[in-house]
């Protein structure tokens, strides 16, 4: 079965869900479609663990989004963003937006200096320390 653009974020979540239980937590699980390329999302992803080494993440991502989701998920990507957990930008963005494993769309808005079209944001909260694992 062929997934849509607009099934993906919904897919997503429950990849989210499953990473962060056997991961850690996020400070920031979102997908956005910017208004300069608005036929394929960018996932934007903030956890310590993440964070620390970001090619091993990377990779990590990219095979768990193959076997949960499948190729389509990979298509209908154009990146994927890792952003500091410390970024004053991001800590601004979980107070405007808090969410933990659910979805609150925002559409039209700029975000990081981005002009976005659409945005699902799956996990938006602070982290008061880093996870440890």
């Amino acid at each position: 079965m062929t997934t849509t653009l607009l099934e993906l974020p919904e897919q997503f979540a429950k990849l989210e869900g499953d990473i962060s239980a056997e991961k850690g937590d996020f400070s920031l699980f979102a997908m956005f479609r910017r208004e300069d390329f608005p036929e394929r999302w960018d996932l934007l992803i903030s956890a310590p663990w993440a964070f620390a080494d970001r090619e091993s993440a990377l990779d990590y991502f990219i095979a768990k989004i193959k076997s949960d989701i499948g190729p389509d998920g990979l298509v209908l990507l154009s990146r994927i963003i890792f952003i500091d957990p410390n970024d004053a930008s991001l800590q601004k963005l979980n107070r405007a937006i808090p969410v933990e494993h659910g979805a609150v769309e925002v559409r039209d808005r700029n975000f990081f200096g981005l002009d976005i079209k659409h945005a699902v944001f799956i996990t938006s909260k602070s982290l008061s320390a880093p996870t440890t694992a």
